[in-house]
């Protein structure tokens, strides 16, 4: 499964020390379908993925530099369904979603939303289900462009190409397989926005190795989650997937003239 996501003076800085690591020439770096059909092996192998139909993950987010705490719970079924539902103290709750045509949020904040042009190409994306298995039907191109450390660890980055949407970017251990860093880039209603993502705390549930631990930069907001349980194959009513009124509202409304 998939799921679910920057500081501009440090850029200049950024590019010296990206070209520093990448110490491999292009021919020397190992081809991305061999980077990520590791990565598959090493968090459960292909058979293990295969018996999974869908997944429920609970988990709390931490805003810390707005003192604000929330709880997390995402539901994802095969093929491209997924429900998260975010509930922040003292501001309410967050509900996202897609049905694999309608990409949509809904919060007290900002009301009703319809996600449109790469961002809605993001959420759909995301919202495949096993998408590390399926990569090859998921993305046009994949490409390994260097090395670079995460945390002190060398990396392979890899660049995958949607067939929609902005590619996105991520660093593998070279030593170990396993995703440490990925990098999106979408429009919301606040412009376009760079999220890079690092991931830890590796640890199996079931026969799959995942990630307990994320966090997320969006600019000078750090925004931290730690998953708390997860389970696999349960069954989840088809209707939890249904799209709210006021997002069929806003789909039936009269396009602007």
């Amino acid at each position: 499964m998939n799921r679910f996501a920057k500081q501009h003076y440090w850029i200049g800085m950024a590019m010296v020390l990206a070209a520093a690591g990448t110490v491999q020439a292009a021919d020397d770096l190992p081809k991305a379908d061999t980077i990520l059909d590791k990565y598959v092996e090493v968090t459960g192998g292909k058979a293990a993925y295969s018996k999974l139909h869908t997944e429920t993950q609970t988990g709390l987010m931490d805003f810390s530099a707005m003192g604000l705490k929330g709880k997390v719970t995402s539901y994802h079924s095969e093929p491209d369904l997924t429900l998260v539902e975010i509930n922040i103290d003292g501001i309410g709750k967050i509900t996202e979603g897609s049905n694999g045509q309608v990409a949509w949020s809904l919060s007290a904040m900002q009301g009703p939303r319809l996600k449109e042009g790469s961002e809605k190409s993001e959420a759909l994306l995301h919202a495949q289900f096993n998408g590390d298995l399926r990569w090859r039907d998921l993305y046009s191109n994949a490409e390994t462009v260097g090395v670079e450390q995460v945390d002190g660890k060398d990396c392979y980055k890899v660049v995958l190409t949607p067939k929609s949407g902005n590619p996105i970017t991520r660093w593998y251990d070279k030593n170990s397989g396993l995703l440490l860093k990925m990098r999106v880039k979408a429009n919301s209603p606040m412009g376009e926005i760079e999220a890079d993502s690092v991931v830890s705390e590796y640890r199996k549930e079931g026969d799959i190795l995942l990630p307990h631990k994320i966090v997320q930069k969006v600019a000078t907001m750090e925004i931290g989650m730690t998953v708390e349980n997860v389970q696999y194959n349960l069954e989840i009513p088809k209707d939890k997937f249904d799209v709210p009124a006021e997002i069929k509202a806003l789909m039936n409304k009269p396009a602007d003239k």
